[in-house]
């Protein structure tokens, strides 16, 4: 199981990065646990400066505007 860490605000962007995890985890059959991180001071922890960040099994992958959905798959399977 990949543990996955969306960091951000909770604004609209972070929501939909989170849809964009499950969906493409579901579509490729992976079994995923996604956490929200809304609190400045853990995000501040990742070295996040824009959101949202997304961390995959303690490893920092993106920060800043929405991810590809081709970039999340090879996050996933890495």
């Amino acid at each position: 199981m990949k543990d996955i860490k969306v960091l951000g605000p909770g604004c609209k962007r972070c929501d939909t990065t989170v849809d964009m995890m499950k969906a493409e985890a579901a579509k490729l059959g992976i079994d995923v646990k996604i956490e929200k991180i809304t609190d400045y001071a853990e995000i501040a922890k990742y070295g996040i400066a824009s959101t949202p960040g997304i961390v995959v099994d303690g490893k920092v992958v993106h920060a800043g505007g929405l991810p590809k959905a081709t970039a999340i798959g090879a996050w996933l399977k890495g």
